[in-house]
C-alpha cells in the first residue's frame, strides 16, 4: 500500500511551498537532495553573477574555468565576490548545524546558536576594541589587515572566554534547561557590559560599533578564509561525531544514559561545537541572526524527519543555501546600495519562526 502510495505521489507534478505547508505529495527524498543540491548551484553562481556589476552567467561560468579574457571581470569575480559568496556558504552551514545542535540539546524549538552568550562574548571583545580603547573610528574604518585582524582577534577571545565560562557551567550543572537559563542570563549580563562602554563612548564610535552588528559577508578577503575555514571545518568534523547523541537525546535524557550515552561528555562536544561555528562566524561576519533558529524547522518540515543522520546534511544545504539568498537580497543587485545582512535574514527567518509558534498553538489547542 505504501509502495503503491509513493508511486502515486512521484506521478503529480508537486509544488515545494505546498508540501511544507501540507505535508501532503511532497516528493520523494532522492528528490529533494537533488533539487536542493540545484538549487545551491544555481544561486552560487547567481551570486557570483550579479552585484553592481553584472555579469552574465555565460561569463561567468568562463571566468570560472579560465576561459575568460576580461581581466576586470575576472578580479571581480576571483577577488571580490568568490570570498564573500564561499564566507556566505560556511556561515549559513555552520549557524544552521549549530541551531540544531541547541535545539536538540536543549529541547526547545526557539533555540538558536547563541543562546549559551557566544554571541555576546564575542560582541563585548569587539565593543572593548571599538568603544573601550578610544580607537575605534580608526579599527572600523581602516582597511589596513592589522585593524581588521584586531577586531577579528577581539572577537575570537570573547567567544572563547564565554566558552571557557559554559564549559565550566557544563560540569556542575546536571540540568540542561538549568544551563539554558544560565546561559541566557549570562548573555544578558555580558550585553549589558556592552550598554554601558556605548553609554560612554563617543557618537562615531557607537555608528562604528553598530555597522559592525549588522553583520556582512563581504569583509571577508582570502586571507582571512584561510583562518575562517578551517576553523569552520573543525567545528562541522566535531558536530558530525554528535549526530547519534543527538538521536538518543531525542527521547529523553533517561533514555541516553540506558542506551550508555555519557550526558556530559556529548554536552561538552555539543557545546564546543556550537561555540567554535557560531564564535567564528561571528568573529568574522559580525552576529548574524535568525538562520541558525529557521533553518533546522524548515529541514524538519520538509523532509518529516527528527532523524540527525538526514538533518546534518539537510542543514548544511539549506543554511548554505538561504545565507545565498539573503546576501543576494543585501546587495540590491544593479544598484550600489546594500542593505544590512541582518535585516534580511530577518525577513527570511522571522515568518518561519512564526509558523513554527503558531503550529505549536494549534496542536494544543487540538
Amino acid at each position: 500500500m505504501k509502495g503503491r502510495a509513493r508511486r502515486s505521489i512521484m506521478a503529480k507534478p508537486f509544488n515545494i511551498a505546498h508540501c511544507f505547508i501540507s505535508g501532503r505529495n511532497r516528493p520523494s527524498r532522492a528528490v529533494l537532495w537533488g533539487m536542493l543540491s540545484f538549487m545551491l548551484i544555481f544561486l552560487f553562481l547567481l551570486a557570483l553573477s550579479v552585484g553592481s556589476v553584472s555579469i552574465p552567467l555565460e561569463t561567468t561560468l568562463d571566468i570560472l574555468m579560465h576561459k575568460g579574457e576580461d581581466l576586470v571581470l575576472h578580479r571581480i569575480i576571483w577577488d571580490l565576490r568568490f570570498p564573500k559568496i564561499f564566507t556566505a556558504l560556511l556561515a549559513g552551514a555552520a549557524l544552521s548545524v549549530s541551531g540544531l545542535q541547541m535545539q536538540t540539546l536543549f529541547r526547545n524549538a526557539l533555540a538558536g546558536p547563541f543562546v549559551l552568550g557566544i554571541n555576546a562574548g564575542a560582541g563585548l571583545g569587539v565593543a572593548l576594541v571599538v568603544l573601550g580603547t578610544g580607537a575605534g573610528i580608526t579599527l572600523m574604518g581602516n582597511a589596513g589587515l592589522i585593524a581588521q585582524l584586531s577586531l577579528f582577534l577581539a572577537s575570537i577571545l570573547g567567544a572563547a572566554s564565554v566558552l571557557i565560562v559554559v564549559l565550566s557551567l557544563s560540569q556542575r550543572v546536571q540540568n540542561n534547561v538549568t544551563l539554558l537559563i544560565v546561559g541566557l542570563i549570562f548573555g544578558m549580563m555580558v550585553n549589558s557590559l556592552v550598554s554601558v562602554l556605548i553609554y560612554f563612548s563617543e557618537p562615531e564610535e557607537i555608528q562604528s560599533y553598530l555597522i559592525w552588528t549588522f553583520g556582512s559577508f563581504r569583509g571577508v578577503t582570502w586571507d582571512k578564509l584561510a583562518v575562517l575555514a578551517p576553523a569552520i571545518l573543525s567545528g562541522l568534523m566535531i558536530a558530525l561525531t554528535t549526530v547519534k547523541p543527538l538521536n538518543a537525546l531525542l527521547l529523553g535524557e533517561t533514555y541516553a544514559r540506558s542506551m550508555g550515552l555519557s550526558l556530559k561528555s556529548a554536552r561538552r562536544l555539543i557545546i564546543m561545537s556550537t561555540a567554535i561555528l557560531a564564535g567564528s562566524v561571528t568573529a568574522f561576519c559580525g552576529p548574524i541572526g535568525f538562520l541558525g533558529i529557521a533553518v533546522p524547522h524548515l529541514c524538519r518540515g520538509l523532509f518529516r524527519t527528527s532523524d540527525h543522520r538526514v538533518l546534518f546534511p539537510a542543514v548544511l544545504l539549506i543554511g548554505a543555501a538561504l545565507a545565498l539568498i539573503s546576501e543576494i537580497a543585501a546587495q540590491l543587485p544593479g544598484t550600489q546600495q546594500t542593505l544590512p545582512l541582518n535585516a534580511i535574514t530577518a525577513l527570511l527567518g522571522g515568518p518561519v519562526i512564526l509558523w513554527v509558534i503558531l503550529k505549536r498553538r494549534i496542536a494544543v489547542n487540538a
